[in-house]
């Protein structure tokens, strides 16, 4: 159930938690149910956790600058919480959703209302699970229309249409997935790819219930896609069709008219589509981007498909016509091709602000490692660790009590301040070879802390330890941010900025840093609260590819991070800790005192 109250003033309204809408914003009510559904898929019957018992789950449809309060009840067997992605969530973190990071679980049979405060986002973002891998079908898309009386920067579309991708797994994913974590061994790989909760034609008992668009002729449609595929990006194409390519991740771009996208997990796409061919049907289909080293054949080979079927007479015996624009699992010369395309719209209706002045620069490395399986016994790599990930060779570890309630709280001894700037050792990044000592990682709860309004650069570099160079989509929570360098090879320092994009980059909060190559991003840390920062495979954020950062308060209260809602769900790890009293504010000593 939802409903909108539209607030007809012409001064700001109070609303809950101390800060204040802008004047004709909405605010909407959502109830989501966690529960188990039976469905059947790939000839299997099984159950899976959905909310309201839909695959994927309902959409949230908001205009720009509103808000959405979603009173979530966990009816499943798991602790679980929920994302929303993209929504920068204003001095609001206690709402952001990632387990551990900005909260701890809400328990089964236990309900948490989340405030979803909307800025200036615009287009498709999306919402998830963010606990363990529950987002594989716990999730679904958020429209965000511009405000009343504005238009999007293109014509108005006859129609739109949502398209959410998804990863199927024919197991019982949340038992496979612990098994293989205790074991150490590799993580679940998907069975299939599905187009609105369907695999379609080219999988098994999946021809019935393949999704059905219809649209028609002379007709221009906006398509909303959604990558929520759990592990692998996606080339996505419809076949005789051109794409036009108008919005990314709730913003803007120049338009890119194309025969294919390629869209990486946690990556939302406005496109428009004219429906100008002959009176047919034709596949929409998707297949994974894969940047494995070539001999690694064991990912997801799968097409998932839907059918585009016009309105209208004309043979329906015919099969559909498969897009021949849909580039092959391996083909990386496509991934750089459509990646490179994408700009900001940056003009005097939709502005861009890209830092230049900046204080804090930071080099982080992105590397598969092998973790000590015991401290006491690492004599073997091969026997005596276990798959890892790590940022600059810190591999982070969740604490007990999740990071936001640590800082407000001023609790010691569940993070430290310490993150690095820098990786501890420097060695050729991307060779094939490599020194043992920089194979083997360490955990770490480590946060790097940000004062409000800081001016912050980035260089994500790739590495190839293990053989593991591969594209990572990283995704930032509470900020977007502007891709400002994008290159392969080892970063240069003093060549590779020269050719910095400072005046249309993409601004985004997911993107990929490519395949033995590098990626520049620039942001001001302007959100005050913790924020979660991760590769948006989340094979690799389990195996520990993620990490937080702590933006600092500004000095008002409105640059301030607010206090904490009256029902967060509470911790276990800790007995007796409240975030509900804080008392003093102590953070700046919980800075000191966790390091």
């Amino acid at each position: 159930m939802n409903f909108a109250v539209p607030l007809f003033l012409f001064w700001s309204v109070i609303i809950p938690f101390g800060r204040q809408l802008p004047a004709l914003a909405y605010i909407h009510h959502y109830d989501f149910v966690v529960k188990e559904t039976n469905v059947t898929k790939l000839c299997v019957e099984k159950s899976i956790l959905t909310v309201n018992d839909s695959f994927p789950g309902p959409e949230i449809r908001v205009r720009k600058g509103d808000t959405a309060y979603v009173n979530v009840h966990n009816q499943g067997h798991y602790g679980i919480t929920l994302h929303w992605h993209g929504v920068k969530q204003p001095s609001n973190p206690w709402s952001d959703g990632p387990e551990y990071i900005t909260q701890c679980p809400i328990e089964p049979g236990a309900n948490f209302t989340y405030q979803v405060i909307f800025t200036d986002e615009e287009g498709t973002l999306w919402w998830h699970a963010h606990s363990d891998w529950t987002r594989a079908t716990v999730h679904g898309a958020i429209i965000i229309l511009p405000k009343e009386g504005t238009t999007a920067p293109y014509p108005e579309p006859d129609g739109e249409e949502v398209i959410v991708l998804a990863a199927w797994y024919k197991g019982d994913l949340m038992t496979e997935l612990i098994q293989d974590i205790v074991t150490g061994s590799d993580l679940p790989h998907s069975s299939g790819y599905t187009t609105n909760g369907e695999l379609g034609d080219f999988s098994n008992c999946s021809s019935e219930t393949i999704y059905r668009w219809s649209v028609d002729y002379g007709s221009t449609y906006l398509l909303r896609i959604v990558n929520a595929v759990v592990n692998a990006e996606l080339f996505f194409a419809i076949a005789n069709h051109t794409l036009t390519v108008v919005g990314m991740d709730g913003a803007y771009v120049k338009p890119i008219v194309t025969d294919y996208i390629l869209i990486s997990p946690g990556q939302t796409m406005n496109v428009l589509l004219t429906a100008d061919q002959p009176l047919g049907r034709y596949y929409m289909a998707a297949r994974q981007y894969s940047t494995e080293p070539i001999a690694d054949t064991g990912f997801d080979h799968s097409n998932a498909t839907a059918i585009l079927e016009y309105n209208g007479d004309y043979n329906l015996s015919a099969s559909p016509t498969f897009p021949h624009s849909l580039p092959l699992y391996l083909d990386m010369k496509a991934g750089k091709n459509f990646t490179h395309r994408i700009r900001s719209l940056a003009n005097e209706d939709h502005p861009i602000s890209v830092p230049t002045n900046i204080s804090t620069r930071m080099f982080i490395t992105i590397s598969m490692n092998l973790l000590c399986k015991n401290i006491t016994s690492c004599n073997s790599l091969d026997t005596d660790h276990m798959i890892a990930t790590s940022m600059n060779n810190v591999s982070w570890k969740n604490p007990q009590v999740d990071v936001l309630e640590a800082y407000y709280r001023n609790l010691s001894g569940y993070y430290t301040s310490d993150f690095p700037d820098w990786p501890a050792t420097m060695f050729n990044f991307t060779a094939d070879y490599y020194d043992e000592d920089a194979v083997v990682t360490h955990t770490g709860t480590k946060v790097k802390v940000l004062n409000y309004n800081e001016s912050v650069e980035i260089v994500f570099q790739g590495t190839g330890l293990l053989g593991g160079s591969v594209n990572h989509p990283m995704h930032m929570h509470g900020h977007s941010f502007y891709i400002v360098g994008i290159g392969y090879g080892n970063f240069d320092n003093e060549t590779d900025p020269l050719s910095y994009n400072l005046v249309d980059p993409p601004e985004v909060n997911t993107f990929g840093v490519p395949k033995d190559g590098w990626l520049t991003i620039r942001f001001v840390a302007k959100n005050p609260g913790v924020w979660f920062w991760h590769c948006h495979l989340d094979r690799h954020m389990t195996w520990g590819m993620d990490t937080a950062f702590i933006v600092k308060d500004g000095g008002t209260e409105e640059t301030s991070l607010r206090p904490p809602p009256p029902n967060m769900p509470q911790c276990t790890g800790v007995i007796g800790v409240s975030v509900q009293n804080p008392g003093d504010d102590g953070r700046d000593d919980a800075l000191t005192n966790s390091s």
